[in-house]
């Protein structure tokens, strides 16, 4: 038992508790503050205090005098834990939720064993669940990771076994050779995942991120009427761009499912492995998995332009072959959909170039200037109060950013999107200074996130927002 807990015990929903060095712990709730012990605490105490219920990967920070926020659950109450240090005194706000945690979905017979886990998740509303052998499971909640304190260390050969339990032939025979592989797995009713199995020092491994049942729209995802305006090209290439975990997968089939809902047409998605699963609403929907449904992106686009389609989405266009076919069914008459892990629109463009050899880029930039209709690349980026919410910037291929692209002036474009805002265009960093003023981020998430952090400061610095965190201030 924590030495906290006895503390906790006395809490009801909606009270804090105050724990301040050189003062008393206080009780505060709808009715006022009141003491909890007369002792007066140091600093160090309040490190010791905190440090015991902190999750293992959080105690450095506190030692550290980082400050450190996290969940902790202690006699079917929730507590939000609010820790900082400066100048050699140590805060601490211990909020007590009115929701009593729900208890951990017990196991359900006949199902694979980690399911149980993955109930968890769910119930929890994280996006990743993360096993290591020799370490408790963790998980992805609200953009932190967070370990399942109420589950037993994971054995290597337990744990080993139970990846193994739902990893498809082929992908168990990928990893044997590789030690990585991709899948997806669904348990029916609660969600689908998108697995990722990984050998490291400690044994086999796996990452599960969440795909969720129920579609987001566009309207939800509150994508922009230019931005929806894409999905009503006849032909073109449109790319939605972003760093692992950017939200890249929710935004195309956002897209998919606008386009579903607005036109009657046949869509071919090439993905690896398929998410979220679309049903026929006014368009003939095909989804294949590369490794179940067809042996590489490559083969399934080449094969899509005689499958009769108006629009095809490539999951990742992660090889030369895979983007030489791409550009080139965008330029023959169809829409493609594609994703890169590209930071911003600029970028993109150059990188799509660069894959090609020297000889065949002033080709490749001339069709791209004709068949680029469009480039989102976004981040996520952690809501004050909990939550995610994605920062967009958006490049639309005009006249102007065609004519930079044949003369591979490519530098030049984010001169073209600072001007180009009436035509729907946005910058990284004006995005994310508006989720600063408007109190949807916190200035040092929106820092973190910003590429060109130099300019964005400059922009705080413009409305008198300084930065808390050390070493960041100008």
């Amino acid at each position: 038992m924590a030495q906290l807990d006895k503390l906790i015990d006395r809490m009801q929903a909606g009270q804090e508790i105050i724990l301040e060095s050189g003062k008393a712990p206080v009780l505060r709730g709808e009715s006022g503050a009141s003491p909890m012990l007369t002792q007066q605490l140091t600093a160090g105490q309040i490190f010791g205090l905190v440090g015991e219920i902190a999750p293992a990967f959080l105690r450095d920070q506190v030692v550290q005098s980082k400050p450190v926020k996290f969940d902790y659950s202690y006699s079917s109450k929730n507590v939000a834990v609010d820790f900082s240090a400066e100048n050699g005194q140590a805060t601490a706000r211990l909020s007590c939720s009115a929701r009593k945690a729900e208890p951990a979905p017990a196991p359900v017979p006949g199902e694979p064993e980690i399911n149980t886990l993955l109930r968890r998740m769910v119930q929890l509303g994280a996006s990743d669940l993360h096993l290591t052998a020799s370490h408790r499971p963790m998980v992805r909640l609200n953009g932190d990771m967070q370990e399942l304190s109420d589950q037993p260390v994971l054995k290597p050969e337990a744990l080993a076994a139970m990846l193994q339990a739902v990893t498809p032939t082929y992908n168990a025979v990928q990893f044997e050779k590789t030690h990585d592989t991709d899948f997806a797995y669904e348990i029916p009713k609660v969600a689908r995942f998108r697995a990722n199995l990984f050998l490291d020092r400690f044994g086999m491994g796996g990452v599960f991120r969440q795909v969720p049942v129920e579609i987001v729209t566009a309207e939800k995802l509150g994508l922009s009427k230019e931005v929806l305006d894409l999905c009503f090209l006849s032909k073109g290439l449109v790319l939605v761009t972003g760093p692992t975990g950017s939200g890249k997968s929710t935004t195309l089939c956002a897209l998919v499912d606008f386009i579903n809902r607005h036109r009657k047409d046949h869509i071919i998605t090439i993905e690896d492995p398929i998410e979220f699963v679309h049903q026929r609403r006014n368009c003939l929907i095909n989804q294949r998995e590369v490794h179940v449904h067809t042996q590489s992106f490559a083969n399934a686009l080449r094969a899509a332009l005689r499958e009769d389609p108006d629009i095809v989405l490539v999951g990742e266009l992660r090889d030369l072959e895979t983007i030489s076919i791409a550009i080139e069914t965008a330029e023959t008459g169809h829409l493609v959909f594609g994703t890169l892990h590209t930071t911003t629109a600029a970028s993109t463009v150059d990188r799509i170039i660069e894959q090609f050899p020297g000889e065949r880029q002033a080709q490749i930039r001339t069709m791209l200037a004709s068949s680029l209709k469009g480039v989102i690349s976004q981040t996520l980026c952690k809501k004050i109060g909990g939550g995610r919410v994605a920062a967009m910037e958006t490049l639309f291929v005009n006249s102007a950013v065609s004519n930079l692209i044949r003369e591979n002036k490519i530098y030049q474009i984010p001169s073209i999107m600072q001007t180009g805002k009436k035509q729907g265009m946005t910058v990284l960093n004006d995005v994310l200074f508006k989720l600063v003023t408007d109190k949807v981020v916190e200035p040092e998430e929106a820092y973190i996130k910003a590429i060109d952090k130099p300019a964005f400061a400059a922009l705080l610095k413009s409305k008198s927002i300084t930065l808390k965190l050390t070493g960041l201030e100008e």
